[in-house]
C-alpha cells in the first residue's frame, strides 16, 4: 500500500480527556473498542460530544523498542477549557505540541495500521527527521468508520520528530 508523503507541522498543545492502558495494544481491536466505549460513555454522560469533538490515540513509546507489556496508550478526546474531569477511569491530560511528521491516510482495516506507521517512520528517517521520544505520537481520527461506505478509517498519523534548522 502506498501513502502520501507526510508534511512537517508544528502542532499546538491539546487538552484532552483520556482512558489509559499499559500493555500490548498492537492489533488488539477489542481493547481499542473497550477504551473508546468507556471514554464515549463518560463524555455522553457529561454532554461533551459535539460535532467539534476530536478523538485520538496517543502512544507514549515505540513498539519497536519497548517490551510489548510496557507499551503505554491513551485513548483521548478533545475537551473544552474548564471541563472538570472527575472519574475513576477518565483523566485530564495535555498532549504536548511540537513538531510532527503528519501523514493523512485512509485505512481499510486494523491490519493496515502497522504498514501506515512503518511508512511514516521510514519517511522521517530517510528525510533526516529523527523521532522525538519525549513527546507522544498520535493518531487523529477524522471520521467514524461505521459511517464510511466501506467502513474505512480516515486519520492523520502524527509522528513526533526533531526538526533542526
Amino acid at each position: 500500500m502506498s501513502y502520501p508523503d507526510p508534511e512537517i507541522r508544528h502542532l499546538q498543545d491539546r487538552s484532552v480527556a483520556c482512558v489509559s492502558n499499559t500493555g500490548n495494544y498492537v492489533g488488539d481491536t477489542e481493547l481499542f473498542a473497550r477504551l473508546f466505549t468507556e471514554l464515549g460513555e463518560w463524555a455522553s454522560a457529561m454532554n461533551l460530544l459535539t460535532p467539534d469533538t476530536v478523538f485520538l490515540s496517543a502512544y507514549e513509546n515505540d513498539p519497536r523498542t519497548t517490551p510489548l507489556d510496557q507499551l503505554k496508550l491513551d485513548v483521548c478526546m478533545s475537551i473544552p477549557d474548564g471541563v472538570d474531569v472527575v472519574s475513576d477511569k477518565v483523566r485530564h491530560k495535555i498532549l504536548p505540541g511540537g513538531n510532527f511528521a503528519v501523514m493523512h491516510a485512509e485505512l481499510a482495516g486494523a491490519d493496515e495500521y502497522a504498514s501506515a506507521w512503518n511508512a511514516i517512520v521510514e519517511w522521517a528517517e530517510k528525510n533526516g527527521y529523527p523521532t522525538d521520544p519525549s513527546r507522544p505520537s498520535y493518531e487523529i481520527y477524522l471520521n467514524d468508520p461505521e459511517e464510511h461506505p466501506q467502513k474505512h478509517q480516515i486519520l492523520d498519523i502524527c509522528l513526533s520528530v526533531h526538526v533542526y534548522a
